[in-house]
Order: C-alpha cells, then structure tokens, then sequence
C-alpha cells in the first residue's frame, strides 16, 4: 500500500516535473501533491511554465544525433572562452526543447552524466551553504574575517585559497551591500563565503567551493522554512546563494552572482 504522507522532496518534485520518475514514484508523489494543495499549485505552475517555453522556442529546436558529445566534449567542458558558453546553450537548449529537461531550472539540461563524486558535491553545497548562514548571518561583532572596506585583499586572498580569480559580486543595484567574507571548508577543500546586508540589516551569503569534476548544472533551489537556497555548478566552481529572503528576490540575486561570477 502506498504511504501517500511520505515526505517528498524539492528533488523529486523537479523529477517528476521533468518525467524522470519512474511509475511507481510519480504516482507517489501525485498522491502526496494531493494532500499539499500549495505545493501542488507550484508544481502545477512549473508545468504550465515549462510548456509555454517550450512553445514559445520549439521552432528553434534542430535535435542533432551530435547534441549529447557536443554537451561532454573537451571544448565544452574545459575551454573558458564564450565560445565554450556558447556550445553548451546551443546543445542544452535542444535538449530542454526536446523534453530533456522540463522543469522550471531544469534540473539537468547540461549533460546526462554526473559522476558520483560530482552529485554528492551537488547535493551538500545547499546544506553547507545554509549551515554557513545560520552560523555566520547572525554574528553581530565577527560575521566575517575581512570586511568589505579591504575587498580587494579579500577577493585576492580567497581567490588563491580557491585557484580562482575571484570577484564579490556588486549587489548594490539589487539593495545588497557587501559586508566582507571569509574562509571556511567546503566539501573537505578550502572554500570561501561572501556575506552581504541591505539597509533594514537582512543579510544573506555566497558560498563557493571547489569541484574537481568540473562539471556543469543549472540552477537548482532548497527551501527550509523561509530559508531559501539557489545553487550550482559550473566547471571548477559550485556556487550556492542563500537568505531570508523571497524566492524571487533570492532568484534575482543569484542570477546577478553568475552574470558577474562569469565576467
């Protein structure tokens, strides 16, 4: 008999937006989705949005037998040019409009592998990336080892901690200031975590560290109460972005990180 109150995670609902749940998990989850009305809203919007793409793009689609090498090729994943960018927008959005990926962040438009080692440092920068935030947000003398009055020091020291070149992203734009960073462990490696505030003193951090895979994912999001967390991967950096704030604002400033994290 299925256990139609088992707890249903952030991933598997992605899952089974995208159709990658088997038969017997999505009927789990639509028996769950039937006892939470408000997640079932949100799934049913991530649906409705995801369909609207894909007939608003569907007549740029050209599916390629190429498409899956051209994701894993060495261009791809190891050149830092925009031609590498470009490459992999090109093949991921053929995937997405072919039913790859359906999701609203779809959850895996860049590429069909990951290795063990790479899911496993998908799957902890959110939790480290809130651990880190919950510990440091609230600090009122020492939230951060360097303040933002030293940035250039900051983003130099952290950047060689990560064999990065590392920059704090400017958040001004979006009521963010940045209040200074810090060096702390993440997945075993040195990795480092940025902390910004607006003027009502609502702070919230980025969290960056090392993944040797070198592997690419979209952007991929964590709620824990109203603790929200946007994260990923892309090459030798996994990004996570975490506050107190509205999906939608927390959306909006990761967003912002990449662009600038991409300059």
């Amino acid at each position: 008999m299925t256990d139609h109150h088992k707890p249903v995670t952030d991933a598997d609902l992605h899952a089974y937006v995208d159709g990658f749940l088997d038969e017997e998990h999505r009927r789990e989850v639509e028996l769950w989705l039937s006892d939470h009305p408000e997640q079932d809203a949100e799934v049913r919007q991530w649906q409705a949005q995801a369909a609207e793409m894909r007939a608003a793009l569907s007549g740029y689609a050209q599916p390629n037998e190429n498409d899956r090498k051209l994701l894993n090729s060495p261009a791809a994943t190891s050149s830092p040019s925009w031609w590498r960018r470009a490459a992999l927008i090109a093949a991921s959005l053929t995937l997405f409009l072919s039913g790859a990926a359906a999701g609203v962040y779809g959850e895996r438009v860049l590429g069909s592998t990951v290795t063990i080692e790479t899911a496993a440092a998908i799957d902890s920068l959110p939790a480290q990336s809130k651990t880190a935030f919950l510990v440091y947000a609230s600090e009122k003398r020492h939230p951060v080892e360097v303040g933002a009055d030293q940035e250039d020091h900051l983003v130099t020291w952290l950047g060689k901690r990560l064999d990065y070149k590392l920059v704090a992203p400017d958040l001004k734009g979006l009521g963010f200031s940045l209040v200074g960073g810090r060096l702390l462990p993440v997945n075993g490696k040195a990795g480092a975590m940025l902390m910004y505030q607006d003027t009502a003193g609502q702070r919230l951090t980025v969290l960056l560290g090392k993944n040797p895979e070198n592997a690419e994912t979209s952007f991929r999001f964590e709620s824990a109460g109203a603790l929200e967390t946007f994260y990923w991967i892309d090459g030798s950096i996994g990004y996570a972005v975490t506050g107190e704030v509205s999906r939608a604002k927390l959306q909006q400033i990761a967003e912002e990180c990449y662009r600038q994290f991409e300059t």
